[in-house]
């Protein structure tokens, strides 16, 4: 799955209405839905998430080193991929239409899209996000350097992937639903309601906006570094397809929606850590 790095709340429930998604269409079952989280790449796209949560403690003004082992265990036991696959198999099986799993399997199951979601995966579980992110600025200042028409290629890639547009709106979802479950859970105390918290993360939502893309583009110029202008060509022009878009929409509002769920989830249990109280 083409990857960028809420419960059934607000965000999905407007996205899924707005895709006007063919729920009526007699739903996939649980075996064929599983065969299609890994055939897109998409179980791998969910466990990466448990990466994500390096940036809790951020949140909070702390740190996930400050609380060693512990965050470890808490982390494995919060982002458990078979919890976030569940999740995942109940939302599809309610949302996904068999039209729509079989145009993303189609695709998936060819050569090419067999070698894509091969090196998608391996992009989703790297460790190491400062080697991958300076490579890929290195990728793209050589490909703006000899003017290749390969990065307006890419640009093209992130738009289809979110033609909703929701990955700005979602990480802020998930940052206020983390931060109000702390607080209730006592982990920390906030000077903002939930309003003032939502109209500050707004105030920085242009320039969140212009991180993510220039993010999207050097992780999409290091993710596709081995394969030709032509096979990238072909990947976004599966990835407009409008029956493409409706899936990779509905999966990125379930991406976040698992996100958003597992960290208030992780919230909840932060308070027992150490040093919670110094947070």
């Amino acid at each position: 799955m083409h990857h960028v790095r809420l419960t059934l709340h607000r965000l999905f429930a407007a996205l899924v209405a707005s895709l006007c998604v063919a729920v009526a269409a007699q739903a996939a079952d649980r075996a064929r839905l599983q065969d299609f989280l890994e055939v897109t790449g998409f179980d791998v796209a969910l466990e990466s998430i448990k990466l994500s949560a390096e940036s809790a403690p951020q949140m909070l003004g702390a740190d996930a080193q400050d609380f060693g082992f512990q965050w470890t265990a808490l982390t494995e036991q919060v982002f458990d991929k078979k919890i976030m696959h569940g999740l995942a198999l109940d939302i599809l099986g309610e949302t996904l239409s068999d039209d729509l799993l079989n145009h993303a399997a189609a695709f998936y199951e060819t050569d090419l899209g067999k070698r894509l979601v091969a090196v998608e995966n391996a992009s989703h579980l790297t460790q190491d996000d400062g080697l991958k992110s300076e490579s890929g600025e290195d990728i793209v200042a050589g490909l703006l350097r000899i003017g290749s028409p390969r990065l307006e290629i890419l640009k093209r890639m992130n738009q289809a992937s979110d033609s909703a547009g929701t990955a700005v709106r979602a990480i802020q979802e998930v940052q206020v639903r983390f931060l109000m479950a702390a607080a209730a859970a006592g982990v920390v105390e906030l000077r903002m309601d939930e309003a003032d918290l939502r109209e500050a993360f707004r105030a920085d939502e242009a320039e969140m906006r212009r991180s993510l893309q220039v993010s999207a583009l050097s992780g999409a110029a290091y993710t596709y570094q081995a394969f030709s202008d032509a096979e990238v060509e072909t990947y976004t022009q599966a990835l407009e397809h409008p029956d493409m878009r409706k899936v990779y929409d509905l999966m990125n509002a379930v991406q976040y929606e698992i996100m958003a769920n597992r960290f208030e989830a992780l919230a909840a249990r932060m308070k027992g850590l150490q040093p919670s109280q110094e947070l």
